[in-house]
């Protein structure tokens, strides 16, 4: 639970990196990257060690499927939320296919 706990966290700060800036478009460029870098710091902070303690559980893979899930959730909602955006039926079928692939990487065949 612990590292699903710190990947969560650690994609609010990525989605926030790659994400947040596009609200401020009239900002400067390198603004706008070295604002995201030091945000991206953060979630570094907490992505290494998740990955770290992870690995004694679960695979690579696994870890990295687990990441991708959770980018997925969080994605969703600061689109909605933060953005403004909505979720259009292909996207959501999309995502949904995605999530689809955590089935097939856990399944123990």
């Amino acid at each position: 639970m612990k590292t699903i706990l710190l990947l969560t966290i650690s994609n609010i700060f990525m989605t926030i990196a790659w994400y947040g800036h596009l609200k401020y478009k009239s900002s400067p460029l390198w603004r706008a990257v070295l604002i995201s870098w030091m945000i991206a710091f953060a979630e570094y902070c907490f992505q290494v060690p998740a990955n770290r303690i992870g690995h004694y559980q679960f695979s690579a893979a696994q870890l990295k499927t687990i990441q991708e899930a959770i980018t997925l959730v969080i994605f969703c909602v600061f689109s909605v939320v933060y953005l403004k955006e909505g979720l259009k039926w292909n996207y959501l079928a999309g995502f949904l296919m995605m999530i689809l692939a955590v089935f097939f990487v856990f399944k123990k065949w």
